[in-house]
Order: C-alpha cells, then structure tokens, then sequence
C-alpha cells in the first residue's frame, strides 16, 4: 500500500514526490507518457538537449525557489533573448530600444515615448473592450499590428477583437537597450536539459510510465490512501459539468545537416500567414557548438478531447466553470489537485514548483 499515487510525473508530481519521500511517505507515480518529466521532458538528439514539447526556460525572482532547483541540476546562464520576425523584417523582443530604432528610425528614450504616446492618442480609447484594443492602448498600433496581432491570434485561435482585454494586463515596454525577456532576478537552463534534473527529483520513487490512470482507475486508486492528480480537472470528473477549453500544440521537430539555422534559440513569427508561432532551435539554449542542428516548428491548434492539453484558456466562461469543477474536488477528502491542468491555471515553472511545496507542506 502506498501512501500517495500521483498520476503525473511533471514539474509538480516531481516534486511533491520528493517532499513526500523525504518525510517516509512512499509514493507511486504514474504517467501515461513513456517518460517523466511532463512538457518539460528534454531528450538527446545529436548531443544536442531538444525541448520535446516546446521552449522551457527556467526564471524566478524568488530565492527560495531558485535554490530549491539548485539540488537537481546545475543551471548555465541562457538568458531569454527572442526575436520577431514580421515578413522578413527582424525585431528585438520584447519592445526596447532597439525595436523601436528599427520600427521608426529613433535613438534616444524621449522620441521612443513619444511616438507611442502620439499612437495611443490617436487611438481615442479610453476604455478598452478587447484584446486589440487594450493593446493598441498601450503600444499603439505600429507595434501592435506587427508584433501582437498576428501572432496572438495564432496563438488563441480567435481574433483579437474576440479576446477578452485582460488577457494583455500590460505589454513589457522598455525605454533601454535591454532584450532579457524576463525581469527576474535569476534565470537559466539545466545543464543537459530537464530531464536529468526530474529523474533525481525522483530518485527512490516508484515509477511506472505508459500507464493511463483512467484505464483501470478504480485498481490504480486501491493503491494508495491518497490520490494527487495533476491532469485535467474536468476529465476527473468525467465532463459532468461539461467541458473546458484548453489549447493544443503540434510540433513538428527535424534535424539539419548545418550548424546553424537561425542564430538564435527562439524566433517568433508575428504575422498571421506564417501558420506556426515560432522555431525553436534546441542548440542555442546551451550555447551549442554541434555541427548540426535541431530546429522545432510550434503550431498552435484547437484542441479536442482526446489530444495533449497544453494550457487552460482562462476566459470569464471557462474560470467560471472551473470554480463549479473546484466545488467538487473540494469536496474529495483524499484527492489533491495540482498543477496547470489540475488547477486550470497557466503557471510557469517557479509557480508550479511553489505550489507543489506549498501543497507538499499543508498536506504531508
């Protein structure tokens, strides 16, 4: 008998795994992947580390937690440096000088505001209704037009003027010739990618993978005493509320025989034509010197039940619905719900680490 089944084997699995182990609990944790790790699971192709199911880059301003990931891995120092690319014409991201320099030709900090405010005037919206409008209000319509549109609508699959405005709360927007990514105060990649750093995290743990938990369900639970569930919500409950919407990705993933495709670990494609949102080449984020290269094309999609979810579209409708699914598991004495699918949350890495410590430490 186990103390706790955690059907999962991500970031949050991981981790409340290893909390538990430490304090006697015995764990089994199952995945209905062939690997641990989740989204974040890095495999070797070419001795180059490929991020399997996307772009993970690793940020925190929160020591705790920056320390805490130190136990598993030792992190490089890649700082999150994209570009835009809008037809053919290369931006720096996100917005900084020196993407307005080659929007509009100006130098100094004062021309660059300037020409925003002129912009955002001009606009005459005081009260946005929706995502383009938010975000015309914010960078004007220049900005807006070649680097979020198209590329947001790829992302969500909806138009602009669909999208609710506070899914831009704000748009970095930096008066400096700064292109880190990130504000936070610590920022990096394991060395030799994430899959290293969840298999110590899981060091002493039983694992079984290829197991899908709803495939025998009721033997799975007889298992253990408690359940910690990090998939999605409503399918615990069997959709009895009805469902909710998440967003799928494809990736489509090849190997070139040169040593460098696109000078940079991540570009994105800002205009709507180009039916991908990015390429991803996997070797940059290590400083990679092979002589060849892996590149990765990410294609948002809609997802359908059945398909990897890979974030919550957290709209008023489907966080309403979500607070009707978290009544119910509220309800489930012996059932903990976690992560992004588990708790229909977009987190990033550092907040899905902290929520598991945080579940690990009210819990064991």
């Amino acid at each position: 008998m186990y103390d706790y089944l955690i059907v999962g084997a991500g970031l949050f699995g991981a981790v409340f795994a290893h909390e538990a182990e430490k304090k006697g609990k015995k764990c089994l944790v199952i995945d209905k992947r062939t690997h641990i790790g989740g989204n974040v699971y890095t495999e070797d192709v070419e001795g180059i580390a490929v991020h399997k199911y996307g772009a993970h880059i690793f940020h925190t301003s929160n020591k705790e937690i920056w320390e805490y990931v130190q136990q598993f891995a030792e992190f490089n120092r890649y700082t999150n440096s994209p570009v835009a690319n809008f037809h053919g014409e290369i931006y720096s991201m996100p917005f900084n000088m020196y993407t307005f320099n080659k929007m509009w030709g100006v130098v100094t900090p004062e021309e660059a505001r300037q020409k925003i405010d002129e912009q955002v005037k001009a606009s005459k919206i005081d009260n946005p209704k929706n995502l383009e409008e938010q975000a015309i209000s914010l960078v004007g319509k220049d900005i807006y037009e070649k680097l979020v549109k198209g590329y947001t609508e790829k992302q969500w699959g909806r138009k602009a003027t669909e999208l609710p405005a506070f899914i831009i709360k704000r748009l970095p927007v930096r008066f400096t010739y700064d292109n880190n990514y990130f504000n936070d105060t610590y920022q990096g990649i394991p060395i030799g990618g994430y899959t290293g750093m969840i298999e110590k995290m899981l060091d002493g743990v039983d694992v079984r993978l290829g197991v899908d938990f709803f495939e025998n369900r009721e033997a799975l639970k007889a298992e253990a005493k408690k359940l910690v569930f990090t998939g999605m919500i409503d399918e615990y409950f069997d959709y009895s509320l009805g469902a909710l919407e998440y967003r799928g990705l494809k990736f489509e993933t090849e190997t070139l025989d040169e040593a460098n495709y696109q000078g940079n670990a991540v570009v994105n494609y800002t205009d709507y034509e180009t039916p991908y949102t990015r390429i991803i080449e996997h070797k940059h984020f290590e400083f990679g010197m092979q002589s060849k290269t892996v590149v990765t094309r990410e294609y948002p999609q809609k997802w359908v039940r059945g398909e990897e979810p890979y974030y919550p579209m957290n709209d008023d409708r489907n966080n309403s619905l979500y607070e009707k699914y978290k009544e119910l598991a509220n309800k489930e004495t012996d059932v903990i719900f976690g992560g992004r699918l588990g708790q229909y949350q977009y987190y990033d890495m550092d907040d899905v680490i902290e929520a598991a410590l945080n579940c690990a430490e009210a819990n064991l």
